[in-house]
C-alpha cells in the first residue's frame, strides 16, 4: 500500500514537472514572440531622417504606451538622408535581423522582388484589418508587386505634382507676379533680377530640370512613357525635342550664373532652413507651403509645374515594409496598425511629447515649442497615416479634405501599377546606370552644352544595349496592359 501511494506521488511529481517544463517552454516562446503573458517584444524599426537629440526621450513615452497596448517596445533608428540608400541596402543585403524599414519607389519594388520583405496580404486580413480599412485602396493597388503587397503605404497624398517653390520675401520685395510662371522659361526675368540685386543669394537652388514623363526607374534613367499623346510605348526621353529644349534653357541659365558653378557635383542638399536661394523645384501636396514655411522659419510660396498625376513613385513614396528577417512579423504588423490608427501614438511619434515639443490649444490644434524644431524634427511623410494627425493652429480646417480632393483630381500615369522585372537585362542596366550617372547631372543642371553632350550620351546608351532594355520593357508592359 505504501509502495502504491509512493508510486502515485512520484507519478504526480513527474506529471507536475512535465507540466511545468511545458509551461516554461511555452512561456519562453511567448516571451520571445511578445505574447500577452511574456516579456515585451522589441520591434527594431529603421527609418529615414537626420537623427534627433530627443528620439530616446520620445520613445520612452512611446514604449510605455505600446507595452500596454500590444506588449511590445520599439527601438527606432534614424539614418541620415545622404547615408540612407547605401546603409539601408547594406542592412537588407546582409540579412540583418530587424522588423520594419522605411522604403519607397524602385527600392521597394526591387527588394520585394528579391524576397527581402514579407508578403503582408494575410496579415492585412488579421493583425492589420483595422489598418487596411483606413487606407486609400489606390495606395494598396499601386504598390502590388506580382499581385502581392509587401508594405504598408503612408495614407497621404497619392499623387505627384511638381512645383516651383520661391522664397516669398524676395517675391514680395521685387513684386514678382507668380501667376505668369507656367514654364521653365518664364523664370528668366526674375532670375536676372535676383542675380543683379541679391549677391548673397543663388537664384536657382541646385535642382534638376523638370520633364513631364512617367519614368520606369527614375528621371536619371532613359526609360519613360509620355504623359500626353502616345502613352503606350516606352521611349528614351533623352532623344526627344522637349528634352533638348529644356536642357538648352538650363545651359543658358547656367552660363548666366543663375546656378552654382559646381551644380552638377555639389553635395549641398540646399536645406530650406538656410535662406540663401530664390527658387527650387520639388513635389508638393495641399498646403505644402505652410509645412515648408514652418520648418524653414520663413515663408515660401509655390506654383505648379504640372497638373496632379498618380504615378508609382507617388503611391509608393513612403512605405513601411516588414523585413523577411523579422522574428515576429505579426507583432510588427500590430505596431503598424496601432501607429496608423491611434491618434495619440501617431501624434507622439510625429510631434513628440505634449508640453515638451508642442502645446495643444483649447480647440485641439497644436503649436510647436522650440524643442520640436531643435530636438525632435522628424519627417512626417515617412512615419504613417496623415489623416489622424493633429492640425497646427495655422492649418486650414479643411486640410485633410483637400488631400482627398487632390488625390481624386489626379490623372493616373500610363504605368501606374506596372513594375518592371529587370532580371533579363540586368547587365545592360548596370552599364546604363553608370553612363547616366556620368552624363545626367551635368545635362540636367545645365552645366554642359546639350547640343554637344546629348548626342554623346545617346551614343553611349546605344552601345550599352539600351534598345534591348526598351524592347524588354515594352514586352512586359504589353503583357501587363493586356491583363488590366
Amino acid at each position: 500500500m505504501k509502495k502504491k501511494k509512493l508510486g502515485i506521488i512520484l507519478a504526480s511529481v513527474l506529471a507536475v514537472g512535465t507540466l511545468l517544463s511545458a509551461c516554461t517552454s511555452k512561456d519562453s516562446s511567448t516571451s520571445e514572440k511578445g505574447g500577452k503573458n511574456g516579456a515585451p517584444y522589441e520591434i527594431k524599426w529603421y527609418t529615414i531622417g537626420t537623427p534627433q537629440k530627443d528620439t530616446e526621450k520620445v520613445f520612452a513615452e512611446v514604449n510605455k504606451y505600446t507595452k500596454k497596448k500590444i506588449n511590445a517596445t520599439v527601438k527606432m533608428t534614424q539614418i541620415d538622408w545622404g547615408d540612407w540608400d547605401q546603409k539601408s541596402q547594406v542592412m537588407i543585403n546582409s540579412g540583418e535581423p530587424f522588423d520594419i524599414i522605411f522604403t519607397n519607389g524602385t527600392s521597394y519594388v526591387q527588394n520585394a522582388q528579391k524576397g527581402a520583405f514579407k508578403d503582408i496580404d494575410d496579415m492585412l486580413g488579421k493583425e492589420g484589418k483595422e489598418l487596411k480599412e483606413t487606407l486609400n485602396p489606390a495606395l494598396l493597388e499601386g504598390i502590388k508587386v506580382n499581385g502581392k503587397i509587401y508594405g504598408v503605404p503612408t495614407n497621404k497624398e497619392a499623387a505627384r505634382q511638381s512645383v516651383y517653390t520661391f522664397n516669398k520675401r524676395l517675391v514680395d520685395k521685387y513684386h514678382f507676379d507668380l501667376s505668369k510662371v507656367k514654364t521653365l522659361e518664364d523664370l528668366e526675368p526674375m532670375l536676372e533680377t535676383i542675380k543683379e540685386n541679391e549677391p548673397g543669394v543663388t537664384p536657382m537652388a541646385t535642382f534638376k530640370a523638370y520633364l513631364p514623363y512617367d519614368y520606369i526607374f527614375n528621371n536619371e534613367m532613359p526609360f519613360a512613357f509620355a504623359m500626353e499623346g502616345d502613352r503606350d510605348h516606352v521611349i528614351n526621353q533623352f532623344k526627344s525635342d522637349l528634352t533638348m529644349k529644356t536642357y538648352k534653357t538650363m545651359h543658358q541659365y547656367y552660363k548666366a550664373g543663375f546656378l552654382k558653378e559646381d551644380a552638377a557635383t555639389s553635395k549641398d542638399s540646399w536645406p530650406m532652413d538656410v535662406e540663401n536661394w530664390f527658387v527650387r523645384m520639388g513635389d508638393s501636396q495641399p498646403y505644402a507651403d505652410l509645412l515648408w514655411s514652418r520648418s524653414a522659419k520663413y515663408d515660401v510660396v509655390s506654383v505648379p509645374a504640372e497638373d496632379p498625376i498618380t504615378i508609382n513613385d507617388s503611391v509608393s513614396g513612403s512605405i513601411q515594409a516588414i523585413s523577411a528577417t523579422s522574428k515576429n512579423p505579426e507583432k510588427a504588423m500590430e505596431f503598424l496598425t496601432l501607429l496608423n490608427t491611434d491618434p495619440y501614438l501617431r501624434n507622439l511619434v510625429d510631434k513628440g511629447i505634449e508640453g515638451v515639443h508642442y502645446e495643444k490649444n483649447d480647440d485641439g490644434t497644436i503649436k510647436d515649442l522650440p524643442a520640436r524644431i531643435d530636438r525632435y524634427n522628424v519627417p512626417s511623410y515617412s512615419l504613417g497615416n496623415f489623416f489622424v494627425l493633429d492640425l497646427y493652429e495655422n492649418d486650414p480646417k479643411d486640410k485633410w479634405d483637400k488631400f482627398e480632393e487632390f488625390n481624386k483630381s489626379a490623372k493616373p500615369a500610363p504605368t501606374l501599377g506596372f513594375h518592371f522585372n529587370s532580371d533579363p537585362v540586368r547587365s545592360e542596366l548596370a552599364s546604363i546606370t553608370n553612363i547616366s550617372k556620368e552624363f545626367y547631372p551635368a545635362l540636367a543642371t545645365g552645366s554642359v552644352d546639350p547640343e554637344e553632350y546629348l548626342p554623346k550620351y545617346n551614343k553611349k546608351l546605344k552601345e550599352a544595349g539600351i534598345n534591348k532594355v526598351l524592347k524588354e520593357i515594352q514586352k512586359q508592359f504589353d503583357e501587363w496592359k493586356s491583363k488590366q
